[in-house]
Order: C-alpha cells, then sequence, then structure tokens
C-alpha cells in the first residue's frame, strides 16, 4: 500500500506546481513554461538517485535494452507535449477547468492500459476510474460550462489527458524492465526522462526563441518552485506507478483537484462558486474503491 502516500504527495507537488505554471504562463510562453518544470528538476533528480545509492550501496546498476530506451524516448515527448498543451489550457479557459480537463488522464490510462499495455482492473478498479473522473468534472467546472466550453478548450484539453496517460504507462513499462529494487528503478527512469526532456526544450528553445531563456533567468524564484515541486511531485509519481497499475494510481491522485481549488480560492484569490459536495463525495467513494481494488 506504500503506492498511496507517493500518490497523495505527489498529487499535492503537482497541484502547486501547476498553481505556479499558470503564473508564469501570464508572461511567458507555452513551450518556455514547459521548460520551467524540468530545467532544475533534471539536477535534483540525480542528486535523489545519488542518495539512494548512499543509503544502500550493494544495490545494483541498471542493465539499459533498446526498449527500454523506446519507452524513456516515449515518455519524455509526450510529458513536453502534455504539460505545453495543459499551459494552453490556462490560457483558454480557468486554472481549475484547465486542470480538470487534463485529468482525463486516468480514464485514458485504464483504457490504453487494458487495451495495449497487459493492466488488469477488477470491477471495483473500473467503478473507481469512473466515478473519479465523473467527480473531477463536478469539481473542476465542467458541468456549469458544459454548454459554452469551446470545441478547442475540449480537444486541448482531452489531448492534454491522452499525453499524459500514455507518459505515465511508459513510465511503468520502463520502470518494471529495469527489474531492480524499490524505489531505485524509478529513480532511474525519472533522471533519465527528465534529463531527455531538458536537453530537448533548452535546445529547441536556444534555437527558436533564446529571449524565452532570457524570460525564465529574470523570474529565477518562480522557475526553481516549479522545478523543485515538478521533481518531487514526479518522485512520487513514478515510485508509486512502479508499484501499481497507472489507473489506480492516476484515479487516486485526481485528489488533485481538491488542492487546486483550494490554492485556487486561496493563493489566486479566485471566486468560485459553492461547490457540489456530490463532487467531493465521489472522489472520496473513487478513492475508496481503487485502494481496495
Amino acid at each position: 500500500m506504500l503506492w498511496i502516500p507517493f500518490t497523495l504527495f505527489a498529487a499535492l507537488m503537482q497541484a502547486w506546481r501547476n498553481a505556479f505554471q499558470k503564473q508564469l504562463s501570464q508572461d511567458l510562453g507555452a513551450t518556455s513554461v514547459t521548460l520551467a518544470r524540468f530545467i532544475l528538476a533534471g539536477p535534483l533528480a540525480g542528486l535523489y538517485l545519488w542518495g539512494l545509492y548512499l543509503w544502500q550501496p550493494d544495490e545494483a546498476l541498471p542493465q539499459f535494452s533498446a526498449l527500454f530506451f523506446v519507452y524513456i524516448v516515449g515518455a519524455a515527448l509526450c510529458q513536453i507535449i502534455a504539460t505545453a498543451l495543459m499551459v494552453r489550457l490556462f490560457q483558454l479557459r480557468n486554472y481549475a477547468v484547465g486542470v480538470g480537463l487534463a485529468k482525463s488522464e486516468a480514464i485514458w490510462a485504464a483504457i490504453l492500459g487494458v487495451a495495449f499495455f497487459g493492466t488488469l482492473l477488477t470491477p471495483l478498479g473500473w467503478l473507481g476510474v469512473l466515478l473519479g473522473g465523473i467527480a473531477v468534472g463536478l469539481l473542476s467546472g465542467l458541468r456549469r460550462i458544459a454548454g459554452v466550453i469551446s470545441p478547442k478548450t475540449l480537444i486541448v484539453g482531452v489531448a492534454s489527458g491522452l499525453s499524459f496517460a500514455l507518459t505515465s504507462l511508459w513510465v511503468r513499462e520502463a520502470s518494471l524492465l529495469l527489474e531492480l529494487s524499490f524505489p531505485f528503478s524509478a529513480a532511474w527512469v525519472l533522471l533519465l526522462v527528465i534529463g531527455l526532456q531538458t536537453l530537448l526544450l533548452v535546445g529547441w528553445l536556444g534555437l527558436r526563441d533564446p529571449p524565452s531563456l532570457i524570460g525564465l533567468a529574470k523570474r529565477p524564484k518562480l522557475t526553481a518552485l516549479i522545478s523543485i515541486c515538478s521533481c518531487l511531485g514526479s518522485i512520487g509519481w513514478f515510485s508509486a506507478m512502479s508499484l501499481e497499475s497507472v489507473a489506480l494510481v492516476k484515479t487516486l491522485g485526481q485528489v488533485e483537484v481538491l488542492f487546486t481549488l483550494l490554492i485556487s480560492s486561496y493563493y489566486f484569490k479566485t471566486k468560485l462558486a459553492r461547490q457540489d459536495h456530490w463532487g467531493l463525495a465521489l472522489i472520496v467513494i473513487a478513492a475508496i474503491c481503487v485502494m481496495w481494488a
């Protein structure tokens, strides 16, 4: 059951990371804000892995295969795309709605996991995934704007959720391939994925948009907060997904929407409508379902 505290910690860190990214997106483009997520996370992930080997120096080093690197590259690219799309959502709709649309990730992870990755979900697990999806829609305000939401916002949100789901599924597969003890496999995957993402984004912006790199340098505090929260959240997600199926981890991780609403209200001073108690109840029921599944 260790995946449960890792997931809850990851959801809290991701909620704060998204909040800081929304703040930075008011001044910089989607690619720059996406880079802020990774730019300091690589060194932090390296320190985390180094600390693990200091803690257990007898742990073996991994043996990488060609398939492992296919998963690493796929996960790195999909997470970049997913993050850029979610930043775009912040610019199209309000903060909570954008996160809510991106959280279709749990449903996509369940469908794709069962269809292509050999994931087995019990009826209770499927019920938790379904209730979690409904709860996210209620809590993020999708029900109230269903008649006015633009097709573009809907497409971007669903594409973001799909990309996040593929990222998570490939991260889990890469972790399982290494066959190391917990949490070393997740730590190696984290370091390689974040390292590749940083190189790709720095290279892209260096060639196409150098002023964006200067823009990040002019906002060191906000950039550092985004990277730190991102790295801590990724440690939680990657560790949890090395222990349990992606669909269950991401369904429990939908408590992030609750954290998001609180941050939106108290940090951004956003005026929120009275919360739908059905949404809160469904989040709790969904979490219980996936923990028991």
